[in-house]
């Protein structure tokens, strides 16, 4: 019996161990060619972008989906709660506003950032949702999930948008973007969802809006944006920022100027951002229509559409013709281990451990069948 056993499971163990082949990634990255690399990337002919502390970035044309310039594009990364832009996108239509919701006493003990939803006060959906792209709440997000049928339904609901949306970084774990193992996103994605998200009526008022009256037991009391742009700087339109310890500091926004809209995502920075996010709004302002694009926000998929990478019609081989330039860069740190992407050297240890486990197998297999023959003969 363990002379049959023992080489399916080296074969399985050895599929295991290098994940199998259920989540293959494209061959060309999402958004075009140049977007795969990890280093900056960014058009000639026009000054290069601001020096950024992020360890990603995406500048983006709104209007058009031009890819101004970008520094790992799809490095996976923790997302924080910039995530909260993809559970607000998911859930806006789907939760009549006006619907009254009572939160549980798990929403309202929720860990981080908070509102300070009591389980004694009755909320409309659109104070929650204030709550959540204004105030960050975390104990939003879960009365949130709660009111859509439970946080499992929330999470299907919200890795189905993001496949919809082309967004094949992400992966949603929490509501609230709480750090969760396997949890994840790119500055590309979060590009995505937040021109997506500005596309909607009501998402747009949320991330605008700078106070507002929250309800209370008794009362109200006010609250205010965390976006610290929506004062500083002329033409914010606002998104959505995020900390966490693990995922350090992570940021989406947009901005209007002149009739055109510009969108920038920073993920995995260090410090405070703020005034680097301005100065990086401020060139695609300065460049756009004037650069050779180096990659496209792609369209949502077509309602009904099988899920999977579309073909991007790109500016013809941006990077190749010399429209735009590549600053490789070195393997971005503490990348979350079950987010991160495969590398030449990964796929050359999984190709080692099949090849090892397969040869187990025939070893054990041939043994066996020697030893039964030796035992036969007896």
């Amino acid at each position: 019996m363990w002379t049959k056993l023992v080489p399916v499971t080296a074969l399985i163990a050895s599929v295991a161990l290098t994940g199998g082949t259920a989540h293959a990634e494209p061959t060309t990255p999402i958004g075009g060619e140049a977007l795969g690399s990890r280093g900056l990337v960014a058009p000639a002919g026009v000054k290069k972008p601001p020096k950024s502390k992020a360890t990603s970035y995406v500048i983006a044309d709104a209007d058009t989906g031009d890819v101004l310039a970008a520094k790992d594009a799809h490095g996976r990364y923790l997302p924080a709660s910039t995530l909260k832009t993809l559970t607000a996108l998911t859930l806006i239509p789907k939760l009549d506003k006006n619907r009254k919701v009572r939160p549980s006493r798990n929403a309202c003990n929720q860990e981080g950032s908070a509102v300070g939803l009591s389980p004694k006060a009755t909320y409309k959906v659109e104070d929650l949702f204030r709550a959540l792209m204004m105030a960050s709440g975390n104990d939003a997000a879960m009365a949130l999930a709660e009111t859509n049928g439970g946080v499992a339904k929330t999470m299907a609901d919200m890795n189905a948008e993001a496949k919809r949306l082309q967004a094949y970084d992400t992966v949603a774990k929490t509501p609230s973007g709480l750090d969760e193992k396997g949890q994840s996103s790119s500055a590309y994605d979060l590009a995505l969802i937040a021109r997506a998200g500005l596309a909607n009526p009501d998402f747009r008022r949320y991330i605008s809006t700078k106070t507002a009256k929250f309800p209370a037991p008794k009362g109200y009391y006010e609250i205010s944006n965390h976006n610290k742009l929506l004062w500083r700087y002329d033409g914010m339109i606002g998104v959505k920022n995020g900390w966490t310890s693990k995922a350090r500091a992570s940021f989406v926004g947009a901005a209007t100027r002149g009739g055109h809209t510009i969108v920038v995502s920073i993920m995995r920075h260090e410090g405070f951002f703020w005034d680097e996010v301005a100065k990086l709004l401020d060139w695609g302002f300065s460049v756009r229509g004037k650069a050779t694009p180096v990659g496209k926000l792609v369209d949502p998929l077509p309602a009904n559409a099988p899920a999977g990478p579309q073909a991007v019609k790109a500016s013809p081989s941006a990077a190749a013709s010399g429209a735009a330039s590549v600053t490789p860069a070195a393997q971005p740190p503490l990348l979350d281990t079950a987010a991160s992407k495969q590398t030449d050297s990964t796929r050359m240890v999984g190709s080692i451990v099949i090849g090892g486990g397969l040869l187990f197998g025939l070893l054990w297999l041939g043994f066996g069948i020697r030893r039964k023959r030796s035992r036969s003969g007896l």
